[in-house]
This record gives structure tokens, sequence and C-alpha cells, in this order.
């Protein structure tokens, strides 16, 4: 099921409509946006208030609240949502409940994605493959093979369409059928490098491409680093595959720490300069990895339960390693503690199996004994 029920149609909800015209308005950006929703409780009332009180809001001035006053007049969010539906673009506005959870908890989050493809629940377990457009043979195949990895286990990779390290990653997810999400610096009208346009439409077939911008919005300065947060922010964790001292995967690395989320480096040859940047993000703490295995046992676990591919729901990135026994033996643990004796009742396998599958998902850290009889999930 699509995140997006208004799909092929322009919504007939005034209070989207006002989402959208709200974020559309220029000078209107997350943080202010975020400042005037908490004063005024709606984008509908945002736009319904006076000058006046407008800019009574920490950082509107008067050109601002102006703009604000006149947005239903100068933006047809009517027609602006019908050209989007024209061109196959779907409209996910950041009051819309299914917007995605990671992305709206960082400091910046967009005041809309415009798409093509889809989102799915499942998304909302995904990981970011980042690293130099100027990539080795090593380096893609390397992102090539991490990005299948992941796909297999049921991570989305999500990364930025770019040459190289970007590119490989998509692809290997692509090759391996699982799910993947390309975030562009541009509008969606203008792919870009253009060379990606029949990647992108792809990806549109098995996830999506994904701007915060409705027009073909030229790549000026900023840009780029404003398109690695939504990257980063999408993830619980960002892998970066050979990055030079001043590649822009060091940007999302950093934004990734920022957001409070995982960093993962993959060690590289000491007398590559592609390496150097991998090489200093270890040395300042980043996790070192070589499988996606690795990458799976760092995660801790996720706030709210995320749904698999099946329909099941998966509390902790590390369940996508268990096998079916495992899978089995967790499922009749809860979040409180739990008697081993009603582990053996609701699983119905044996109490040496079952103790022997406990230890290993504790060293999994997926649960832990909170006494000699009783354990819980974590």
């Amino acid at each position: 099921m699509s995140l997006v029920t208004e799909t092929g149609r322009v919504p007939n909800d005034p209070a989207l409509l006002d989402s959208l015209c709200l974020s559309l308005i220029p000078g209107i950006g997350p943080t202010i946006r975020r400042a005037l929703v908490e004063r005024f409780g709606s984008a509908t009332a945002v736009l319904d208030a006076s000058v006046a009180e407008l800019t009574e809001v920490p950082g509107v001035g008067m050109t601002t609240a102006r703009a604000i006053a006149d947005g239903r007049q100068a933006i047809d969010a009517r027609r602006r949502w019908q050209w989007c539906v024209d061109r196959g673009i779907r409209i996910l506005t950041i009051d819309m409940p299914t917007y995605p959870r990671l992305l709206r908890e960082i400091h910046d989050p967009p005041n809309a994605l415009f798409y093509r493809g889809e989102l799915l629940p499942q998304d909302g377990l995904a990981i970011a493959i980042v690293g130099t457009r100027h990539a080795s043979s090593y380096g893609t195949q390397q992102a090539r093979q991490l990005a299948a990895m992941a796909a297999r286990s049921g991570l989305t990779v999500v990364s930025g369409l770019a040459r190289g390290v970007d590119a490989a990653a998509h692809r290997g997810t692509l090759e391996a059928g699982g799910r993947t999400l390309a975030i562009l610096p541009g509008g969606l009208e203008q792919v870009y490098p253009t060379e990606h346009e029949g990647l992108a439409e792809e990806i549109a077939k098995q996830g999506a491409v994904i701007s915060e911008s409705i027009t073909t919005h030229a790549m000026v300065r900023g840009t780029f680093p404003r398109r690695n947060r939504i990257i980063t922010g999408l993830t619980v964790g960002t892998i970066v595959i050979e990055a030079g001292t001043r590649s822009g995967a060091l940007v999302s690395a950093r934004l990734a720490m920022e957001q409070g989320r995982e960093v993962f480096a993959m060690p590289g040859r000491v007398d590559s300069r592609n390496s150097h940047g991998c090489h200093r993000l270890l040395k300042d703490g980043a996790t070192l990895i070589e499988t996606i295995d690795d990458v799976l046992e760092q995660l801790g676990p996720m706030v709210e339960a995320t749904p698999r591919a099946d329909g099941t729901m998966i509390r902790h990135p590390a369940e996508l390693q268990i096998n079916d026994q495992e899978q089995r033996v967790l499922n009749a643990i809860d979040t409180t503690p739990t008697l081993i004796d009603d582990v053996v009742v609701r699983s119905g396998l044996p109490i040496q199996r079952i103790l022997a599958t406990i230890s290993v998902l504790e060293r999994r850290r997926l649960v832990r004994k909170t006494s000699g009889s009783q354990v819980m999930r974590i």
C-alpha cells in the first residue's frame, strides 16, 4: 500500500491544498514553516492569519508575512497539484500523517516531497550508501555488492543518483530485486546527471525518485548539501564507500551524525586518495564495515516497529539476520519480562533449543534476560 492515498488525482481536502500552498511560498523554509504551524496550529490557520500576526513569529519579516497573506491568490495549489498529477508526480506534504517518520525527526525536514514511483511503509527501514563520483573499480564493485546484500536483507537503499558510488548502489539494489530511493538535487523534470535518466526510470519502478522541489529548479550552490540531508534523514544509518577529503559524502556523514544516525565506512587502500575520507571517518569514530551484517549488528532498536514486505513487523534491524527458529522464539518473547516457560508454550520448541536460541538473540542484542527465568525483547 502506498503512503499516499491521493495518487493520480487532485485531493478535495482544502487542508492538503493549503499545506502545499504554504510549502511553495518563497522564503518559507522548513524552520520558519515549523514555527508558523506551531504558532497558529495548521497551514490553513497560517494562511488565514493577518500580516501583523505573522510578523510576531520569529524569523518572519514584513516581506514574508505579505507573501503568506497573499499566498492563496499568488499560488493556485489545486492547479499546481494537477500539474504534478499530469506528469505522474506524487506529493507528500509534511502535514500528512504518512510523511516519513525518520525524515520528520530531523532539524529541517522538507516542507513537501515530490516523487515518481511509490513510497512504502517498509521504506522506514532504509540505509544510505554514498561515496565519490570518481569511484575506482573497487569502489563501484563494493557499492554494488553491499547494496545487493542490503536489498536481500530487506533494507531499502537510499542514494543520490550521482555518478560513481551512488549509481553503483542503485544498480546493485535493482539487480537484487530490492527497493531503492534516489534523491535529486533539483526537480523531477531535470534528472541530474542527464545520463542517468534511464536509471531514474528503473528506480521509479522499484522504489521512488524524490525531490523537495516542484519545478525544474536549476542546481545552485548549496543544492547538493540540502539534498544530502534528505538522503541521511530518510535512513537509520549512512555507509560511505570511497570518499576523498573534500568529498560530498563526508558532508552526508556529518549530517547523519548531526541527525543522530549511525555512520559506517568501508576501508580502502592507504595509498588511494579515495580512501582518505573513509579513513578519517573511521578515526573519528565511524564503524568499520565489510559486509551488511556489520551494519545490522551495530544498529540499535527502532523507535517504532516497521513492517517488512510480507507485513510482519520488525523492531530491530538485526532481526533481518535471524533464521526461522530464532524468529519463532523472538515472536514468543514480549517487550516486558516474559517467563521462559511461556516462551516454550508459545513457540512449541523444546526448552534446550529455546535456551540456546535465546543466547544467540542476546549476542545480537535483540533480547536480554531479566532474571534466571525471565527474558524480554529489547
